[in-house]
């Protein structure tokens, strides 16, 4: 039998190269997401902080791999005797400096190189990890200008750069140095600086990419209703989410903000039959995100005069989360 090899090594926090036979792959991102590429396909796996638990996606298949020889590939000493243009060298410096683990020297290095897209975008995801956020959007800026050869570099050197980014509570977004992947790292940026009208023309440009995405869906919708009162953007929620089956967690959260939007709309009952989907479904769920919805539901009881429902379920959610705030109150347990 012949010996398999595989070597995982710790770049900077967050940060690991996957090396193997066939290929290898950079991963960005917080604990409990991973990435794998091979011959065979690519998988993202998802993980649900504090549940143990994790969500799959597998995209078999893929473009063959070129550029640089299996044997240099294993060795890594080819970023320093390869013979490249000045740009693509910075590029080039700046992982083999990640991969000594240092940061610094390596965001100087993408930092020299700005124009070249697959650098700038480097330098954005070293920023925004460091919260340098207007640093980061102007790098990520540069890679979206450069968007028909963004990825190329990475692609050339079979490096699979891959991000995890949270959308929602307990529930991360994998993404790559693409279109989709870019501009959902400036719909972070723009979040994390209160620039609400910047986040949501990234997503209104996401959804003319493709309004069946998921996890974009789930990021307009969550941002939409914080402006329950406005009642077009309501309805573009429900329009959204209209097609949203409860197959996995990140359904579930699109579901709860959809019953948001309908009773925004004036139609509690009609959010409170999508919430009962929603319900149906535990397996591989955040907890939060359940009790959240659980409580919508009783709300929803209560308003109605349906106190006897309203009651059950606040019950239930005390017996699985004494602690949700307000609880003790609404059951009449408070000293």
């Amino acid at each position: 039998m012949s010996l398999r090899f595989w070597q995982r090594i710790r770049l900077a926090p967050g940060v690991t190269l996957n090396l193997s036979k066939s290929t290898a792959s950079l991963s960005f991102g917080p604990r409990g997401a991973q990435y794998t590429i091979s011959p065979r396909g690519s998988r993202a796996t998802l993980g649900l902080p504090g549940t143990g638990l994790f969500y799959t996606v597998h995209n078999p298949g893929g473009r063959a791999s070129r550029g640089v020889p299996k044997k240099d590939r294993l060795s890594l000493g080819f970023f320093q005797r390869l013979m490249t243009p000045t740009d693509e060298r910075h590029f080039v410096d700046g992982l083999r400096t990640l991969n000594a683990g240092d940061d610094d020297t390596a965001l100087a290095a993408f930092e020299a190189a700005p124009d070249l897209p697959d650098a700038a975008w480097m330098a954005g995801m070293i920023r925004l990890r460091r919260e340098d956020f207007a640093q980061a959007r102007t790098h990520f800026s540069r890679a979206l200008a450069g968007l028909s050869t963004l990825g190329t570099l990475f692609e050339k050197y079979e490096i699979a750069a891959q991000v995890g980014l949270p959308i929602a509570d307990g529930i991360y977004a994998h993404i790559l140095p693409r279109d989709r992947g870019t501009r959902l790292a400036l719909v972070e940026i723009a979040q994390a600086t209160a620039d609400r009208a910047g986040a949501m023309a990234h997503l209104d440009r996401l959804i003319v990419l493709d309004a069946t995405d998921p996890v974009v869906v789930l990021s307009f919708v969550e941002l939409a209703c914080d402006a329950p009162g406005d009642r077009a953007l309501m309805s573009r929620v429900v329009a959204l989410s209209a097609q949203t089956a409860n197959e996995t967690p990140i359904d579930t959260a699109i579901l709860m903000y959809r019953a948001r939007a309908l009773v925004a709309l004036g139609l509690p009952d009609a959010a409170t039959e999508v919430l009962t989907v929603a319900l149906r479904r535990r397996k591989d769920r955040p907890e939060a995100l359940m009790h959240q919805i659980r409580h919508d539901r009783a709300m929803l009881y209560a308003q109605a005069g349906r106190a006897a429902q309203a009651r059950r379920e606040f019950e239930k959610l005390f017996a699985e989360a004494p602690d949700f705030p307000g609880l003790t109150a609404q059951l009449g347990l408070s000293a």
